[in-house]
């Protein structure tokens, strides 16, 4: 038997909870903060979310106990639970607007990010415990309870000001680079001997690779050793740093995509399905090529 179907009276409370944390948790997600009047310090932000993290670690663990074992808590007892839960993320989420964009929109996004992880794990912990059978601790509600514990613990690893936000978004695409080249050494020890023409075409193309490592481990020591956040102007370039890194990953996988070994010399590829490769190769050449003449004529 679940909390969901002990009655009604048992059940209401984590329902309206479990709604009122969907909410605040779009909320958060989708909107925005308030602009820094002056008087917002960073220092005093974080000594903040960090305890409101932890308030919501306890009200946590607190409710999931609570339903570790029969019997149910009372219909009180659930109510005084769910008041304390939704109290608890509520001042996490205060607490998370008050970071206004004004200082990094990198930091306030990965802030942002972190913020909602919770919300959602307190959520799919109540979810859970709507809807596991009251006989023991369940595998799904002990999985719930240890994800938001490990979305709280994260908060620990959060950058503290918009500079390091900027560097951790670094650091991710470097290792996303190193992977690409990887997979792109790999796939050139495979190319057959006979296909010079891949092989060519490869060569360059890791060439391209490495030149995207190297410049981002460049940006990320001129980031390390220039980077300043003390001026709106500062913060905004270190943003607009971090949006342009971000375009590097999806075209380095584009680059990797047009590198698979074309279907035909594949030998899945039979006589009928070389047939339509090739009739569907001559319908993208004829119609990009109408394209590029309507574009013209236009111009």
């Amino acid at each position: 038997m679940s909390a969901d179907n002990c009655g009604g009276n048992v059940s209401l409370p984590l329902r309206n909870l479990l709604n009122s944390i969907q909410c605040i948790r779009d909320r958060v997600r989708d909107g925005e903060s308030k602009e820094s009047d002056g008087r917002f310090n960073l220092s005093n932000f974080w000594a903040s979310l960090n305890q409101a993290v932890k308030v919501v670690s306890q009200e946590a663990t607190k409710l999931s106990l609570a339903f570790s074992k029969p019997p149910l808590p009372s219909q009180q007892d659930v109510e005084k639970l769910s008041e304390s839960t939704l109290q608890s993320v509520l001042s996490l989420s205060t607490v998370y607007y008050w970071l206004p964009k004004s200082h990094g929109v990198s930091l306030r996004r990965q802030v942002r990010e972190a913020t909602v992880g919770v919300l959602e794990g307190v959520g799919q912990l109540v979810e859970v415990i709507l809807s596991s059978p009251l006989q023991s601790l369940s595998q799904d509600q002990l999985i719930s309870t240890g994800g938001v514990w490990s979305a709280c613990d994260h908060f620990a690893q959060l950058p503290q000001d918009n500079k390091k936000a900027v560097l951790m978004v670094l650091s991710d695409q470097i290792g996303v680079v190193k992977d690409a080249i990887e997979e792109m050494d790999h796939r050139a020890t495979r190319t057959p001997t006979g296909r010079e023409k891949d092989r060519r075409v490869i060569g360059p193309c890791q060439g391209l690779m490495k030149a995207s490592a190297a410049c981002l481990k460049k940006l990320t020591s001129a980031v390390k050793a220039n980077g300043d956040v003390s001026t709106s102007q500062n913060l905004a370039q270190l943003d607009d740093l971090a949006d342009i890194t971000k375009a590097i990953s999806p075209g380095l996988d584009d680059l990797a995509l047009c590198l698979y070994p074309p279907m035909e010399s594949s030998h899945v590829c039979g006589e009928s399905q070389l047939t339509w490769v090739q009739f569907l190769e001559g319908a993208v050449d004829h119609n990009l090529q109408k394209a590029k003449d309507l574009i013209q004529q236009d111009s």
